[in-house]
């Protein structure tokens, strides 16, 4: 499933990326974060649900990836979401049952099994 996903991955990014952080595209957002070590910003197109008080991500690949690396040393990001800019903090790794419960249907049988989750920083 790993395999599939990081394939899927290569296809979709691409596609994605033009259309993540627009008005009418909801489900993609561009998250930017800054690089632990080089200090450099990234962008990258990301599936979002919106909840309550922040926002929920999957994390297809596991904690160990760059970005979610990134994320957790800042404390938080940045997010491009239905073309409004989100400052979010707290950024904490939860599991399925609490990530998934975001997107209801729309992961179906997936294997992600780790989500971010970010809280709205305060006004």
């Amino acid at each position: 499933m790993s395999r599939l996903l990081r394939f899927i991955a290569r296809i979709t990014t691409p596609l994605a990326r033009p259309l993540a952080g627009r008005r009418l595209i909801k489900l993609w957002a561009v998250l930017s974060h800054r690089g632990r070590s080089s200090g450099r910003s990234y962008s990258i197109p990301v599936a979002v649900a919106r909840v309550p008080d922040g926002f929920v991500v999957p994390i297809p690949f596991g904690e160990r990836t760059q970005w979610v690396k990134n994320v957790l040393a800042a404390g938080g990001c940045r997010l491009r979401w239905a073309g409004r800019d989100y400052d979010l903090v707290e950024p904490e790794i939860v599991g399925r049952e609490s990530g998934a419960a975001a997107f209801g249907r729309l992961l179906g049988p997936t294997s992600i099994d780790r989500f971010l989750r970010l809280h709205d920083s305060p006004a």
